[in-house]
């Protein structure tokens, strides 16, 4: 009895019976980046992603263009291009394209893709980014936390995210396995991410 009674009072005296079961084991998603690039300037007029597949990493490579990055994930070769909306790329099948994109005004812009994966409730720290996101997700379900709602991305389901500097917090909310793949325009003269805050859900 006295051992039960000293459990009680460790677990009280630590607060831990005030936290979900779900928020001890909470998960962090993990972040990859896949590639990047910076440029000088970004195309006129309002900007796109197009999300396009090739048979080959050099067939990609070789049809990517200044606002261009190819990446491999998913046992696929990819090719995320920039720019107007309707455009396509010699070779290549087109996947998705979101947009318009927020527009960033900086110095110099980084364009980067991210792989973001992670088992159901898994989540990344409230942060900013000095740009806007857009999000595809290849499995599962993604969403993204903010003081406008939350934004709920499907499987195959391509949107275009918030724009600078606006606290978010990413998850996966699917039954299953997060995969997903995050586009990113901010000015790369800024820290990529910083810590923010948002309200309680």
């Amino acid at each position: 009895m006295k051992r039960i009674l000293i459990a009680v009072i460790v677990v009280l005296a630590s607060g831990l019976w005030l936290l979900p079961s779900t928020a001890i084991a909470q998960q962090l998603l993990i972040i990859k980046p896949l590639a990047e690039k910076k440029v000088a300037e970004l195309p006129a007029g309002p900007l796109f992603w197009r999300i396009e597949n090739f048979t080959a990493l050099a067939r990609a490579q070789a049809a990517a263009g200044p606002w261009s990055l190819v990446a491999d994930s998913a046992g696929k070769v990819w090719l995320f291009t920039l720019g107007p909306l309707g455009g396509s790329s010699a070779g290549g099948t087109k996947v998705a394209e979101l947009g318009p994109i927020p527009r960033v005004v900086a110095p110099q812009y980084l364009l980067r893709i991210n792989e973001a994966t992670g088992a159901p409730g898994s989540t990344t720290p409230v942060h900013t980014h000095p740009g806007s996101e857009a999000f595809f997700v290849l499995a599962g379900e993604q969403s993204i936390r903010s003081l406008h709602g939350v934004m709920r991305v499907k499987v195959g389901q391509a949107e275009a995210g918030q724009g600078a500097d606006v606290p978010m917090q990413v998850s996966s909310s699917g039954a299953s396995d997060l995969h997903a793949l995050v586009m990113f325009v901010v000015d790369a003269t800024k820290s990529f991410s910083s810590p923010a805050t948002l309200p309680g859900p």
